[in-house]
């Protein structure tokens, strides 16, 4: 137990944690960007495999030491290179991360997603799990490396790896998180990925590249990507204050093409009352909405006959400004106003609804709420006449009737 008093085994120890989970960050940027292209349920599960899988391998490589350090003894020789296995690792690594890396940033710079074999739009489980350790065995053995150069006790290192990968367990999910809601740093993370694949082919061919220029370069590029997300929070920030309607309106005005609603200064932001949607679904709905639906009935319409003795009462008991014309409901021949044959009436002459016949707009019983409002832009009338194929008149639609397939339905006389 003297170990309990040795300040060197404590300074060691703490050190080796440290460089450690620095050494693990690379591990960890790749885990979390391959378990994000599983599904949902299943990323934490290849999560804690993998790390789990590269604490079983450390604990194992560092057990036979020995044969570790003989890994890099020379096996292949030619020309001014000679190879051991250690440097052959790292190269088919470091080799693996570059296709890798540069794979994942052209499918998302080309804004392809991850599918499987069942086109669920999710990566397979084991195939991912596979890419997991094959990258766990390459980055514990750059660490065993690593930790058999600093320390000299065994179960000082075991510890180290132990409470490394620990952390990483605990950090793997909000980490994951934390990168895949920021694209951007999706990216940035995947150049890491490439400039440490770079790195350990260049290590493994002989030549040593300080690991302090590949962090500080990766700090600085951190550095510069938090002052982004920083810059980017004032516009986020100043959409918030707008009201929610100016949004909705804004939205559906550029997707229609017209311009942006001028946004109210006022504080509050309400969202759009119950009236308001039903007149937004109404207006949606009216291309597909048939005319049929909200016209009057060829039984309940008022319609007055030019050859009928009873046409004042008719007038007088109705409260409608035009009525259709003709001599029988099945074929009418245009529209009266009211205002019209009255003032025949007043003044004495006989009452000719035939001089007074005003043409109307003829809808066809399949138009669409939508044609029907243009029709009436090209007229004054106040009502058209609906038929079907053979002309035969089926009801009428008034500007009253167009209005409430948006509004909503007004009350009529006596409701």
């Amino acid at each position: 137990m003297e170990w309990i008093a040795d300040p060197t085994i404590w300074v060691g120890l703490l050190t080796l944690i440290g460089l450690e989970i620095v050494l693990g960050i690379d591990n960890l940027v790749f885990i979390a960007i391959l378990s994000d292209k599983l599904a949902p349920e299943h990323r934490q599960r290849a999560r804690l495999i993998g790390l789990s899988l590269a604490l079983v391998m450390r604990l194992g490589l560092l057990a036979g030491i020995s044969w570790v350090m003989s890994l890099s003894e020379p096996v292949v020789s030619f020309w001014r290179l000679s190879l051991s296995w250690r440097d052959l690792i790292l190269i088919a690594g470091g080799g693996f991360l570059l296709v890798k890396a540069t794979s994942e940033i052209h499918e998302r710079v080309e804004g392809r997603t991850h599918e499987d074999s069942s086109g669920a739009g999710h990566a397979a489980f084991w195939p991912v799990v596979a890419q997991i350790v094959a990258l766990d065995l390459v980055f514990s053995l750059d660490s065993v490396i690593t930790a058999v150069g600093m320390v000299d006790e065994l179960y000082v290192m075991m510890a180290a790896v132990v409470v490394a990968v620990a952390a990483m367990l605990v950090a793997a999910r909000p980490l994951t998180a934390f990168i895949s809601a920021r694209p951007s740093l999706i990216v940035l993370c995947l150049s890491f990925l490439l400039m440490i694949g770079l790195v350990l082919v260049i290590d493994g061919l002989g030549l040593h590249v300080p690991k302090g220029y590949v962090y500080a370069a990766m700090g600085f590029s951190l550095l510069v990507e938090t002052l982004n997300q920083l810059a980017a929070r004032k516009p986020r920030r100043s959409a918030a204050k707008i009201v929610t309607r100016h949004q909705v309106a804004d939205a559906v005005l550029r997707l229609l093409g017209g311009a942006p609603v001028p946004a109210d200064p006022a504080p509050e932001r309400t969202m759009f009352g119950a009236a308001e949607r039903r007149m937004v679904g109404g207006v949606l709905g009216l291309a597909e909405q048939p005319v049929s639906s909200i016209m009057t009935p060829r039984d309940q319409v008022v319609w007055l006959d030019p050859g009928a003795p009873n046409l004042l009462a008719t007038l007088r008991s109705n409260p409608h400004r035009e009525f259709p014309v003709g001599a029988s409901i099945h074929a009418m021949r245009g529209v009266v106003r009211k205002e019209d044959v009255l003032a025949q009436y007043m003044e004495g002459r006989r009452m000719d609804l035939n001089a007074l016949l005003r043409s109307a707009p003829i809808v066809s019983a399949r138009a669409s709420v939508l044609e029907t409002f243009a029709q009436f832009q090209r007229t004054t009338a106040e009502l058209a006449l609906v038929v079907d194929e053979q002309e035969h008149f089926q009801g009428l639609v008034t500007r009253t009737d167009l209005l409430e397939a948006i509004a909503g339905e007004f009350p009529d006389e006596g409701e």
